[in-house]
């Protein structure tokens, strides 16, 4: 059966991206704005390069076509517009004052010149006045050698500091998260973290407070992070172009549980953090080098090095069970306290999210631990008994494109077994220092396996990293379940383009046509027959970011399309896990886009592509889980309660 014949595609494109605050609309010329949906152009010479462009290009996009190059700070790419720090400010011909570049809207023919001695002389002071400011030694900042700031002091020679230099630290460094820490000794004032914090996620965390020489960045009134609304995400990390913030390292804890003899030290590794690590070592974005990780893994003294697609596998079938059992009590039961539409669980800065924004929905939340804390809960009890360790002397990291999942391995409610689920979460930025740390060169590193039994995932399971991979992963096994068919006959290739990309929301309607036979696995909770699926239209939406996120969740509490939905995969960071808090930096629509194809080509290269299918998955449903999914002993294991969700750590 061909596939446009089982769903349909509805895509709602909003990019958090591109949302525009107060700032850059103020004096926007409506003439100009007009003509620019009309396609109208205008010339620009940028130094000796002249071009037509859009009306209203800015002179910083312009400069980019003609590969002029022109330094910035406070801009970036997933971010409003703010022109705060000046230091990309260039000379506009028959203007008396400079302009900034980022902010400059062309609306008549200009000429411009980047590079005039005005301009350099310009730039060198704004750099000297943020150098006077900016407390602390490069050699041991987290940030050295890849730290916007120093590049450019080193691009214009500054030599010495000609308006003095700040001695020691002003302010105490916030240490109160266990994710993100702040130290504003380093803060340069150009609002990214402001901007990201507010404009893309939609948190507003962080703020400018004050005004000129008194003007600092704080939360508000300038409590630690850990009591205010923090969900913990890191994206403002992602964009700090210097070390004032940086996550919550624990590598020091890490290496002392790998030189104790004692110590049975497992790392997992999530598939962004694979996609990514490469830039760390000079690689191009989009780069994989799991089989190489592996290796450095290995020789950095973990004892094992597991797959966490294995555990992503275990939550589809944890997850999308639940969907059914609710599906179920809903449509047959006539259960009208079962709440829908169904969210996922596994990104935490969207758990806390909901939990601080619109507590009502937890009840809407899976269950489901993410594949992190699951794999934790395996390795702590069924891993512990195969292999006679004490759970005591297990020790579990995980690597994790995430800080978020700092906080989440931190929860009460993780330490279902009697023992903590996972002691570590490590990002991708700080498992590169721990290999560089070890003399390791990772790109020239043979390949390796993962070890068994937990090496052996599916496709399914890989493409978590990406926006929509929860959704893809849990329809090509919900697909094979209920009706009979297999997934790749309403597939093609198994690839469902509706929940793809990098749209703010997407959405898309699957019919269920036939139902097939209810699969053993399955019958431990009296299901006999998916008759009450047969002709159902499942609604189902994707949203990554937190922006897009609150966008749905007001849909939702007003009854509009979202709330029919049966089934939404909500992600915090842009991009989802390949665009998360703990990814190298630098960040970028381009970066993420080069990480999510790297992704993609991988799952179609493996041979098990559906979580179902998994043969270890299938094997721990019998050795041990052996209710089966949702059963009483994966409820405790596998599962958190909703009263347990309720409770944030703030």
């Amino acid at each position: 059966m061909s596939s446009d014949k089982l769903y349909s595609e509805n895509h709602i494109a909003i990019d958090s991206t591109a949302r525009t605050p107060h700032s850059q609309r103020l004096n926007e010329d409506m003439e100009s704005r007009a003509a620019a949906e009309h396609g109208a152009k205008v010339s620009v010479t940028i130094d000796s390069h002249t071009m037509e462009v859009p009306i209203r290009t800015t002179v910083l996009d312009a400069a980019k076509k003609v590969n002029v190059r022109i330094p910035t700070l406070c801009f970036h790419p997933d971010l409003c517009i703010a022109g705060v720090c000046r230091i990309c400010v260039v000379e506009i011909e028959g203007q008396r004052t400079l302009q900034t570049a980022c902010s400059y809207p062309i609306t008549e023919t200009i000429k411009v010149s980047t590079s005039t001695p005005k301009v350099r002389r310009a730039r060198r002071h704004i750099l000297d006045l943020m150098l006077s400011e900016h407390y602390g030694e490069c050699y041991s900042c987290v940030r050295n050698n890849n730290c916007e700031l120093q590049s450019l002091a080193k691009e214009y020679g500054v030599d010495f500091y000609r308006f003095g230099h700040v001695q020691k630290p002003r302010v105490d460094i916030d240490r109160s998260s266990y994710s993100v820490m702040r130290d504003m000794n380093k803060c340069i004032l150009c609002r990214r973290c402001v901007r990201t914090c507010i404009d893309l996620q939609e948190v507003g965390v962080l703020e400018a407070a004050h005004r000129g020489s008194e003007t600092e960045i704080c939360t508000f009134m300038n409590k630690p992070l850990s009591d205010v609304i923090c969900i913990n995400c890191g994206q403002c990390i992602n964009r700090c172009p210097t070390g004032a913030l940086r996550a919550n390292d624990p590598s020091d804890d890490i290496w002392n549980a790998i030189d104790n003899p004692n110590k049975h030290v497992i790392i997992q590794t999530a598939p962004s953090p694979r996609a990514a690590i490469g830039e760390a070592f000079n690689l191009r974005p989009g780069t994989s080098v799991t089989k190489e990780l592996n290796t450095a893994l290995r020789r950095c003294g973990f004892d094992r090095v597991f797959d966490t697609n294995f555990a992503a596998d275990l939550t589809i079938l944890e997850e999308g069970t639940e969907l059914l059992l609710r599906l179920k009590k809903a449509l047959v039961d006539k259960d009208t306290s079962v709440a829908f539409p169904q969210f996922t669980s596994c990104s935490p800065g969207w758990v806390k999210y909901l939990e601080h924004f619109y507590p009502e929905y937890i009840p809407n939340l899976s269950t489901a631990k993410s594949p992190q804390q699951m794999f934790g809960a395996v390795m702590k009890t069924y891993y512990a008994q195969k292999h006679s360790i004490h759970p005591t002397n297990i020790v579990t990291v995980a690597l994790m494109p995430c800080s978020a999942k700092k906080f989440e391995c931190n929860r009460p409610e993780m330490a279902d077994s009697g023992f903590k689920d996972i002691d570590y979460g490590l990002t991708t930025r700080e498992m590169a220092q721990m290999i560089q740390e070890a003399g390791i060169d990772l790109p020239a590193l043979p390949g390796s396996g993962f070890d068994e039994p937990f090496g052996e995932a599916s496709g399914a399971g890989l493409i978590f990293g990406a926006t929509g991979g929860v959704m893809e992963a849990a329809l090509r096994t919900v697909v094979e379940v209920v009706t009979g068919l297999k997934a790749e006959q309403v597939f093609e290739n198994l690839i469902i383009e509706p929940v793809r990309g990098f749209e703010g929301i997407k959405y898309m309607e699957l019919k269920i046509p036939q139902v097939g036979p209810v699969p053993a696995l399955l019958k431990n909770h009296k299901i006999q027959t998916w008759d009450f699926l047969k002709g159902v239209t499942l609604k189902i939406a994707v949203a990554h970011g937190t922006a897009n996120a609150r966008h749905v969740m007001e849909d939702i509490k007003a009854g509009g399309k979202f709330s029919e939905c049966h089934f939404i995969e909500f992600m915090a960071c842009p991009g989802g896990c390949l665009g998360g808090g703990g990814q190298p930096s630098p960040t970028s629509p381009e970066i993420r886009a080069a990480r999510a194809k790297a992704i993609y080509a991988e799952d179609e290269s493996l041979d098990i592509r559906k979580s179902h299918e998994n043969p270890h998955v299938l094997q721990i449903y019998k050795e041990f889980l052996t209710e089966g999914p949702c059963g009483h002993k994966s409820h405790k294991l596998l599962h958190t309660g909703y009263i347990n969700r309720g409770k944030a750590i703030v």
